[in-house]
């Protein structure tokens, strides 16, 4: 049983605190400010839902195709965009006096931590989650105040990984203490599936959205160098390349793999549902993730194919290298370096053996440090330190 405290509000003021022991986890009203289309946002709700928490969950995107679980609560803000993370503030405020949430969490630093930080309400965490925090701060002297004032407002900053947590630090040095609540992995839906596959075929691939800075092209351009590898040729082995999403960038990474001649054996399956993921990961024997920019603050797709038994070629991007255990789980190459990553992937194509051994430690490596459970579990760690700390303090 767990020893968890939780504050009650009476006429607007902290009145007290109590400890609450209760099995189902810690015990409080949430308000959680974000975008209700996202995936990640509607798994948070659902998992501190199961764990007995209340939560509003406030947004202006409507999710699509998503309802909000049956203890939960679903309030959508009047106004769109940009424009609305100002504006929506005084209808936020007044939801906040409504339900008069023991924290808020508010997602992004840019759009709904400005409503947040408008509002002012205590406490508030702020989850960072990357471009708000490596791109939205350099595209305007303004963007970066802004940014940089949402930070200072917040009562305590989340990211999901060690390198976003460093540029926090890097834009307001004065927050020295940044909880790291990573995005985990269902280890029971991301498993290793049994393989029917023809074993003279080996399927390189990654999950992701055709957009540039995921760098699919520098992957063609691995893959064209593969199929022209003398060692592989002589192997005997047939490679394919599975790409799984869509984007804007679908019709010239096309025009792409037809350039460099491997367009017959490049797969292009175009956008799956977030169910459908395990079952591409199962098609696979190695996957790639060669992203270029730093605001890859968190590798999801790493930690799910190796959740898969699969072993990973990353490149060193921004927080892609804290989830990949460099020789044990998988390779880390340098970014935009095509030739680095084809001669990576090529060892794991040429040995059957090392894609077992790391598939297996990488799958170890997700149940030990990324499990689902695991990371609800800090996050919920993470809001009873806050209202511990703001009852402590007399609010």
């Amino acid at each position: 049983m767990a020893h968890t405290l939780a504050a009650y509000y009476g006429e607007g003021t902290l009145w007290g605190y109590v400890i609450v022991a209760e099995l189902r986890g810690f015990a409080l009203r949430l308000l959680l400010l974000g975008p209700a289309s996202s995936l990640h946002t509607q798994r948070w709700v659902e998992a501190l839902v199961e764990r007995g928490i209340d939560v509003t969950l406030v947004t202006q995107h409507e999710p699509t195709g998503w309802a909000p679980p049956e203890r939960a609560t679903l309030r959508l803000l009047p106004v769109r965009g940009a424009v609305g993370y100002f504006v929506n503030a005084p209808v936020l405020a007044r939801i906040l006096a409504e339900v008069r949430p023991d924290l808020v969490n508010a997602h992004y630093a840019s759009g709904y931590g400005t409503s947040a930080a408008l509002v002012g309400y205590r406490p508030t965490v702020l989850s960072v989650w990357g471009s708000d925090v490596f791109d939205f701060p350099d595209q305007s002297w303004l963007a970066g105040r802004l940014v940089r004032w949402n930070l200072r407002r917040a009562q305590r900053i989340a990211s999901t990984s060690r390198v976003m947590a460093a540029q926090v630090r890097k834009l307001v040095p004065e927050i020295a203490d940044v909880a790291i609540t990573p995005f985990g992995v269902n280890t029971d839906i991301f498993r290793p599936l049994a393989s029917m596959r023809d074993p003279g075929v080996c399927i390189i691939g990654t999950v992701k959205t055709m957009a540039d800075k995921y760098g699919i092209d520098v992957l063609i351009r691995a893959f064209g160098r593969l199929l022209a590898d003398p060692e592989i040729m002589a192997s005997g082995l047939r490679l394919q390349l599975l790409l799984v999403g869509d984007g804007s960038e679908r019709g010239s990474l096309e025009a792409l793999a037809r350039e460099c001649g491997v367009e017959s054996s490049v797969q292009f399956v175009g956008q799956v549902s977030h169910h459908e993921v395990p079952r591409c990961l199962g098609r696979l024997d190695i996957f790639a993730a060669p992203s270029r920019l730093d605001s890859e603050s968190f590798g999801v797709a790493v930690i799910e194919a190796s959740s898969c038994g699969l072993p990973v070629v990353v490149s060193d991007a921004g927080g892609l290298p804290e989830v990949v255990e460099s020789g044990t789980t998988g390779f880390i190459v340098p970014r935009e370096d095509d030739e680095s990553l084809a001669g990576a992937i090529k060892r794991l194509v040429l040995d059957a053996d090392l894609r077992r051994r790391m598939g297996s430690a990488g799958r170890e490596f997700v149940r030990r440090e990324y499990e689902w459970g695991r990371c609800v579990d800090r996050m919920i760690e993470c809001y009873e330190a806050v209202v511990r700390d703001f009852a402590g303090s007399g609010g």
